[in-house]
């Protein structure tokens, strides 16, 4: 349906259902309805607008109450056809100018703050995917720390570092942590993950390292996690995906329901592989990308919508993708440019 299949009257009645249900996430009745019309129409006339909107599949009755709530289709008709987008404050582009400039050169603690800023601003989750590092090696060491578990240090050129907890087998020795590291850095130092990918693989699927099991199983988790694959948890995209705020999503719940529905929430929000593949879809977007409810398989238990901005470097390259996660009431008209205008500083500070 688009929005010009519905007249004036329908308009207006729809508009004001998703306004106030944005605003008080309460079904909206008739005789409310009538309180809040500019140009006041009987009760009796309000319920024949709601049921044509409710045939429509733009409106619902979550109970057997007379108040209606939009479904997906209807916020997501209000959305592209009727939201008046609203304008950031001087002192929230300020604000966002300013945390993310005080992250220093450390592109990680840049996109840790911008989140954390961004959830604050909104008031509800929010999450990035970090570009990932694709500068050369410069220096990987293996560090043993108690049986079972080492340290990962690695150093690209520019000097940037990144430590990682992996697991090790039980029973190696700290000489075959360093046979490792002495591996690893033979065929990656000055090189990228791209360009040294291949051979070592290669080299280990055909048995041409002289390297026992154990230093063995080394050597691929290093390798796994110098390429972004691979850390302490076992997740392979956790390296690549920060979230921050999710205390933000447990505030204002109406009812038992809704606690339900957070925690469908959290449990998505441990699907990190999925929400990055969610993410990803923004990457290709002229600006910010909105994902309404049942819209996403992620999300269409817990009746959340998601609103992301890819952001780029000076040449215009995506780098990664921001964005903000919530009840599909949200707060659109607000929402929308806070996450758009802080792609923009975080690609300017890039």
């Amino acid at each position: 349906m688009l929005i010009e299949d519905l007249n004036q009257r329908s308009r207006t009645i729809f508009r004001q259902i998703v306004d106030t249900y944005i605003l008080t996430g309460e079904p909206v009745g008739s005789r409310t309805l009538s309180q809040r019309l500019n140009n006041p129409l009987s009760p009796a006339s309000i319920r024949n607008v709601m049921a044509d909107l409710e045939d429509s599949g733009l409106i619902f009755s979550p109970h057997k109450s007379a108040g209606r709530i939009p479904t997906n289709v209807g916020l997501r008709l209000f959305v592209d056809g009727m939201l008046e987008m609203g304008n950031l404050s001087k002192s929230e582009r300020t604000t966002i100018r300013v945390k993310c400039q005080e992250s220093g050169h450390n592109v990680e603690d840049l996109l840790t703050r911008a989140t954390t800023m961004l959830s604050g601003l909104s008031q509800c989750a929010s999450l990035v995917i970090a570009p990932k590092n694709d500068l050369p090696l410069k220096h990987l060491e293996f560090v043993y720390l108690s049986p079972g578990q080492a340290l990962v240090v690695m150093v690209s050129e520019g000097d940037d570092v990144e430590n990682r907890l992996i697991k090790i087998p039980l029973g190696l020795t700290p000489a075959a942590l360093t046979q490792a590291g002495n591996y690893l850095n033979a065929r990656l130092v000055g090189r990228t993950f791209a360009e040294a990918k291949e051979n070592i693989e290669q080299e280990l699927k055909s048995q041409q390292a002289e390297l026992d099991s154990l230093t063995r199983s080394v050597v691929e988790q290093g390798f796994a996690v110098w390429a972004g694959k691979q850390t302490v948890d076992n997740n392979p995209h956790q390296n690549n995906l920060i979230i921050r705020g999710q205390a933000n999503l447990l505030d204002n719940m109406e009812a038992v329901s809704d606690l339900e529905r957070i925690q469908r929430l959290f449990r998505d929000l441990e699907s990190k592989k999925d929400l990055i593949d969610l993410l990803e879809n923004a990457r290709d977007a002229d600006g910010v990308r909105i994902f309404i409810g049942s819209e996403n398989n992620l999300f269409s238990l817990s009746d959340s919508s998601v609103i992301a901005s890819p952001y780029m470097d000076g040449n215009n390259n995506i780098l990664g993708v921001i964005g903000v996660i919530g009840p599909t009431r949200i707060d659109y008209a607000r929402i929308i440019p806070l996450v758009d205008y802080t792609a923009k500083v975080i690609g300017k500070i890039l």
